[in-house]
């Protein structure tokens, strides 16, 4: 066995294509080429005697021999940095692992993650996104960032903010709905991992029950897309939806008109003690952003 152990870069190169599922992505955030980054993968599947993923014309998946290897590979290169940290001293970059829900990334810390950064220029944020439960359940993180009850990914957790609901669409479709029973001439899309959604608004809307035709995305940045392409009417959830409402070209059909969700975002981690310090930096900045932007409680 001692024989097997793989070369530290071969390991290394390993986690970030796996991270980013993608040779390209890799190569660029280890200054390397892709053919390089494949060579090196290629060697560590030889020298383990299994392929760790799928390649693929635009990207390369995990094999579930790759994906059981990842979550070792992360925790065994951070206790690498951190023993070679406690004795030498601070490394000139900290990595930290933060996982987010995708509309939370996409619609709000990517506007502040430049602010982090230059607050902090020697950690290195590797951000990854999920949608599902099991997105959030494979591979190593510092922080997850959460929707919903966040005793299922952490035992400790900070609430970040909550949501609005209200429906959307192209221009024209919104300037023709006056009401809300208007809402149910259309096809209402629907994000099935959520649990407040259009039937939470139209019963808090008093909308009589009637025949509501129902159209399913993955995700709300999806759903967005899909209304801008005319197939139905999307539920916009502010604030963290508001990026993907402006870029697919929406706006309110009833302005004014939203109700509250009954999930929230939350930072989620397994100790605050234990938090190594670029996770402890990162988590204040983060609820201090959150508050300062006016979304902390709201």
């Amino acid at each position: 066995m001692q024989g097997r152990i793989p070369s530290l870069n071969w390991l290394r190169v390993f986690e970030a294509a796996a991270r980013t599922e993608s040779f390209a992505r890799a190569a660029v955030q280890l200054n390397m080429s892709p053919a390089a980054v494949s060579q090196q993968v290629k060697a560590l599947e030889d020298r383990l005697g299994v392929p760790l993923f799928h390649r693929r014309a635009q990207a390369v998946v995990l094999t579930e021999a790759g994906r059981a290897y990842l979550p070792p590979v992360q925790q065994a290169l951070l206790t690498l940095e951190g023993a070679t940290e406690a004795i030498f001293g601070q490394s000139p970059s900290q990595a930290l692992y933060v996982q987010s829900v995708l509309i939370f990334a996409h619609g709000l810390l990517t506007r502040g993650m430049a602010e982090f950064e230059a607050l902090h220029p020697g950690i290195s944020v590797l951000l990854s996104t999920g949608i599902t439960e099991r997105d959030f359940t494979q591979g190593f993180s510092d922080l997850r960032i959460i929707f919903g009850n966040p005793h299922y990914y952490g035992a400790e957790s900070d609430k970040l903010l909550e949501e609005q609901l209200y429906p959307v669409a192209p221009p024209d479709l919104a300037a023709s709905i006056s009401q809300a029973t208007d809402l149910l001439e259309h096809p209402l899309i629907e994000v099935a991992t959520h649990r407040s959604g259009w039937f939470q608004l139209l019963d808090e809307l008093r909308v009589p029950p009637g025949k509501r035709t129902m159209i399913h995305a993955d995700s709300t940045v999806m759903s967005m897309a899909m209304a801008r392409e005319g197939r139905g009417i999307a539920l916009a959830r502010a604030p963290a939806s508001d990026k993907a409402m402006q870029e697919a070209g929406l706006v309110p059909c009833l302005p004014g008109v939203s109700v509250a969700g009954t999930e929230a975002y939350h930072l989620v981690y397994d100790s605050r003690v234990a938090l190594r310090p670029p996770a402890r930096r990162f988590r204040e900045w983060l609820l201090d952003w959150v508050a300062r932007e006016g979304w902390a409680g709201a």
